[in-house]
């Protein structure tokens, strides 16, 4: 309101200084009778009524203007200048500027917001720190890993790894930037990458940025390889070394002994056979799991892939008296074979066979191994949870002395052995379960183990129907 008023004294002050000259003329043509005095006055005040009302017409305009442009330095928001604030160039340059404005503002609020959007959906935990190293911001994955009231907190009170903290303190006392391996314990043990960089020029009052990557799958995966090659190795040595003594025995001290030579040679036509099928394994699991990722095509029928199957091990089962018994009701419930489900004949070859060969090593002798397929009847288990359009459940079923708990989760890793001495007796590579979940995860299925000491173990497969 001041400012009106003060336009308007303005106002009244430039219409004075207008009509100054012509009233002074008027003034000295009445003077010296040159006009008639109240025509002369007549005219004067005419003029004076038009000019004020010009002059008032303009001044409005303008306090509406100084209105609007008051409006828009309060609020950059402010909508667009009316119609009536258009008569002129510099009134149309207002009205330019305030979309101009408006128009800026609306982008760099979507900028923001897109900005916003984008760190709040990284998978990794990132989090920004002001120069006395608090924290101005958390992403959501910061604040799911590190907790929620983290904002304003230092960071040492956040994460008390003393690695990060001192890559954050250099950082801020302008170091380049650093990364460091840390391990984060709660609620699950996690390795991190930890990255602390300055956030660069026109960043306000961030002064460090500090982002979190995952690598505890990396690292995990680097292990299991080092793992690998150590039991590979090891698997190995010991059956080279073997033929290697009886090859230097067969050269040496058993060179005339006939007897001795056809034992030496029995032993390493054993270890050899060993080898052989670990190899055979090994190039199995590797093919697998180049194909991992691409899944099969083909509809298969698994029963009469199980009756080639079980009538190849028969001859194994019978040697310790054990029989083995195929269960199938859905193949009498439709026509042909049975139900189809989605696969690789081949690969399932291999997994049917590793089951039930299984179940004839560690099955007590004389009693049966019982193989049964079904539809699988809804719910499934957890494990299973993922398949969608029904399943095939194929269930592997021995009568030996069981598998203690704190086994179980590890039977499909690559040479993990329940007994070691064993395995390795009954010819057993350390592989076979491996290859199993590699199949089954291959095709898109999953395998539930249960078992109990003394009286047996079920493993069971689970397939998507074609």
């Amino acid at each position: 309101m001041a400012t009106r008023r003060r336009s308007t004294g303005l106002n009244l002050a430039a219409h004075a200084a207008m009509l100054a000259p012509w009233a002074g003329a008027l003034a000295a043509l009445a003077l010296f009778d040159l006009v008639d005095p109240f025509p002369a006055l007549v005219a004067g005040a005419i003029a004076a009524a038009l000019a004020y009302a010009a002059l008032r017409i303009r001044a409005r305009r303008v306090d509406r203007l100084v209105g609007y442009l008051e409006t828009l330095a309060e609020d950059g928001g402010a909508p667009p200048p009316p119609d009536s604030l258009s008569a002129d160039a510099v009134e149309r340059a207002v009205g330019r500027l305030a979309r101009a404005q408006a128009r800026r503002a609306g982008e760099t609020e979507a900028r923001l917001t897109s900005v916003e959007t984008i760190l709040e959906g990284l998978p990794d935990p990132l989090i920004v720190l002001d120069a006395q190293g608090r924290v101005l911001r958390a992403n959501a994955a910061a604040r799911d890993l590190v907790g929620s009231t983290m904002t304003g907190k230092d960071i040492s009170v956040c994460l008390r790894d003393p690695e990060i903290l001192e890559a954050v303190d250099e950082v801020l006392h302008g170091a380049a930037g650093r990364t460091v391996e840390t391990v984060v314990a709660a609620p699950a043990e996690q390795r991190f990458n930890a990255r602390v960089e300055p956030p660069g020029p026109g960043a306000g009052r961030a002064a460090a940025i500090l982002l979190l990557h995952d690598i505890t799958e990396m690292r995990h995966l680097e292990q299991m390889r080092a793992d690998f090659v150590a039991n590979a190795s090891h698997e190995l040595r010991t059956p080279i070394t073997t033929l290697i003594g009886f090859v230097e025995t067969l050269k040496g001290p058993a060179r005339d002994d006939p007897e001795g030579r056809a034992r030496f040679l029995d032993l390493m036509h054993e270890q050899a056979t060993r080898m052989a099928r670990l190899v055979k394994d090994l190039l199995s699991l590797s093919r697998i799991e180049l194909n991992v990722h691409s899944a099969p095509t083909d509809p298969v029928h698994p029963i009469p892939v199980l009756r080639r199957v079980c009538n190849f091990l028969e001859q194994e089962a019978r040697l310790k008296g054990m029989e083995l018994r195929l269960s199938a009701p859905e193949a009498d419930a439709h026509p042909g074979d049975g139900p189809a489900v989605i696969g690789d004949e081949e690969e399932l070859t291999q997994l049917f066979q590793n089951l039930i060969s299984n179940a004839v090593k560690y099955g007590a002798e004389g009693t049966p191994v019982e193989i049964e397929v079904g539809l699988a009847t809804p719910p499934l288990p957890p494990a299973a949870a993922q398949i969608k359009g029904g399943a095939l459940r194929i269930a592997v079923r021995d009568r030996g002395e069981g598998i203690a708990p704190e086994h179980i989760p590890r039977l499909t890793e690559r040479f993990y052995r329940v007994d070691a001495a064993r395995s390795r007796s009954l010819g057993g590579t350390g592989l076979g379960l491996a290859i199993v979940k590699h199949v089954v995860n291959r095709h898109g299925g999953a395998m539930t183990i249960a078992s109990s000491l003394g009286e047996g173990s079920n493993f069971t497969v689970y397939l998507p129907l074609a």
